[in-house]
């Protein structure tokens, strides 16, 4: 099959305009005072069902978090991964 270099042009401006779109919806900012253990593993980057877990238990023994560097009390998050998903996670 032979591409036309204007419709393989449109194709990759079609690809580009809605690639900011799929990376946006990857990085929708979590609220882990609301959240269930499911959404926060699929929201956080590094943070799988383990740690999400661990994320609502602790929210339960804090009567809910108030800052987000609580998060260093979980086994497994350092400052590396708090950094990484500090940017999505909303306290409300």
């Amino acid at each position: 099959m032979k591409m036309y270099p204007s419709l393989a042009a449109l194709l990759l401006a079609c690809v580009l305009a809605f690639a900011p779109l799929t990376q946006a919806a990857q990085h929708l900012p979590i609220n882990i005072n609301t959240a269930t253990a499911e959404q926060i593993a699929e929201a956080l980057d590094g943070v799988g069902e383990v740690r999400a877990a661990a994320i609502i238990l602790l929210r339960e023994q804090l009567g809910g978090f108030t800052n987000i560097e609580q998060l260093l009390d979980i086994s497994g998050i350092g400052e590396a991964t708090l950094k990484r998903i500090r940017p999505v996670i909303v306290l409300e």
